[in-house]
């Protein structure tokens, strides 16, 4: 414990020292942040670095520079930087650091948004889910194994971000301690003082601390802690002195900021994709900027849910995201300028100086031609290839995160024991398939079993037979109360 407290020590004396000609704070009498001691309002736009190959980052950081955006607003999800407990990555569309340089090149303020949770629509609201592998662990509370994994974490993470905040010479202006915990059911407050704390620890004590959370009484009540500014979400549909004038009951004085300004939604499998007018967001825009209130754009542009990071919600049932995050936000997928951009960018011009000079021009696209994809063999025909190590053998099923496979897909074999002549019903009673099941007997398919859609299904075979189930892994649950989404729960019958 002493070698680690000279540790952070010594590592304090060598961060960069707050600049005099720089400062970012609240004002509390103003009602206003202040930037170099001067009232300051932004208009942000969110854009995750995660969700875009790093050879856009400029073009994107370009485009909302040019809307008139004068701050932008990211997450950093820890599973995608420490897979592996210990294992870190900051290199490539990971380089964090990188990003948030070009941001400053670019002109842009920037608002941290570190978790550890972050929900954004991410598998396991970007927890990592190795923490599974403790079967009693309590995520998102004061749970001791939890907060050893969330300290070693924000031990690695925060001394990244300090050089780079405001008062230090960099672009950082704020950072959020966790993520809409009053959404969540533990409404722990020894958690949030702990992260308060550990945030002060690593920070220092002049950046600017803030939560965010939903427009209820329950959500603010349980996410908001003393010490760090509260802000709210909502969009263009809800009343915005409404849910300001909640928001001054747990935040009387200071800037109003609503930080999670819906410009769309997303997208779930199977249904249809969501939509918002441009009309409708320029014109809540509009409204928000006329109340002297801060704002942020969630999404400016969504990106890419690339391999297997897209998180689920459960929403009575369990509802998979789209690879696409698109959101119908100002900026596509694919980074292209949309009407809504133009009618944002019109609003903010009332506001806020907007660049002079044209847009950047949509991402080229290219013709490809045909790529035809010819079938080499079934899964079983490759299963040392895919499995060199050999199976995992058990007597009864394990989950994906027992065999410390995170993602993708797993592939359950067993010998049908005895001859089953007619059709019988091979089931799922108790929604333990996480979350599409595929099964095959001695080689032919027949059929699917899907969490909380298909529980059963009619089978025949001969003893003996391999009895195939081919799971798939669709996202774990980034929202609510269910994000310890263990992948396959129980047996199959």
């Amino acid at each position: 414990m002493g070698a680690r407290l000279l540790y952070l020590l010594l590592l304090g004396l060598l961060y960069e020292q707050p600049r005099g000609d720089r400062s970012f704070t609240i004002d509390d009498d103003q009602n206003c942040f202040k930037k170099d001691g001067v009232c300051f309002h932004y208009i942000s736009g969110s854009i995750h670095y995660f969700r875009i190959p790093a050879i856009y980052w400029k073009d994107r950081l370009m485009k909302m520079y040019m809307t008139g955006l004068n701050a932008i607003q990211i997450y950093v999800p820890w599973n995608f930087h420490e897979p592996e407990p210990g294992m870190f990555n900051f290199e490539g569309d990971g380089a964090l650091e990188h990003f948030l340089d070009l941001a400053n090149e670019t002109g842009l303020l920037v608002i941290v948004r570190p978790g550890p949770y972050i929900c954004s629509e991410w598998d396991m609201g970007g927890l990592p889910a190795w923490l599974l592998n403790k079967k009693d662990i309590v995520l998102r509370s004061s749970d001791p194994d939890y907060l050893s994994a969330v300290n070693s974490w924000l031990s690695v993470l925060l001394p990244r971000l300090r050089p780079r905040l405001y008062n230090n010479g960099g672009n950082i202006i704020s950072v959020q301690v966790e993520n809409e915990y009053g959404s969540y059911h533990a409404c722990d407050y020894s958690y949030m003082r702990h992260l308060f704390h550990t945030f002060r620890l690593y920070l220092g004590d002049d950046v600017v601390l803030f939560t965010t959370d939903g427009n209820t009484d329950r959500e603010l009540k349980c996410g908001s802690l003393q010490g760090m500014h509260a802000t709210v979400d909502f969009g263009p549909a809800d009343d915005a002195k409404k849910a300001f004038d909640l928001l001054r009951r747990y935040q009387p004085t200071g800037p109003l900021v609503n930080s999670e300004y819906y410009t769309g939604w997303l997208d779930y499998w199977g249904g249809n994709h969501s939509t918002a007018s441009p009309q409708m967001v320029s014109h809540g825009l509009q409204t928000i900027l006329e109340m002297g209130a801060n704002v942020n754009m969630y999404m400016f542009e969504g990106g890419t849910n690339f391999g297997y990071w897209n998180g689920a919600d459960y929403k009575e049932q369990y509802k998979p995201i789209t690879t696409s995050y698109d959101y119908d936000a100002p900026l596509t997928e694919a980074g292209d300028p949309t009407e809504k951009l133009f009618a944002l960018r019109s609003v903010i011009s009332q506001f806020l100086p907007v660049p002079e000079g044209p847009m950047p021009p949509p991402t080229p696209k290219y013709d490809y031609g045909v790529v035809k994809l010819q079938k080499v063999g079934d899964i079983t025909d490759f299963l040392d290839i895919l499995c060199p190590g050999g199976p995992i053998v058990t007597r009864y099923p394990i989950t994906f995160e027992d065999a410390k496979q995170y993602f993708g897909f797993m592939l359950y074999r067993t010998r049908v024991p005895w001859e089953i002549p007619d059709m019988t019903s091979l089931s799922d009673p108790f929604n333990g398939v996480r979350d599409r099941a595929y099964i095959t007997i001695d080689g032919s398919f027949t059929g699917v079993l899907e969490r909380d859609h298909v529980r059963m299904i009619n089978v025949t075979g001969s003893a003996g037979d391999w009895l195939d189930i081919l799971v798939e892994n669709m996202g774990r649950i980034n929202f609510g109360s269910f994000v310890n989404d263990l992948k396959v729960k129980c047996i199959t019958h």
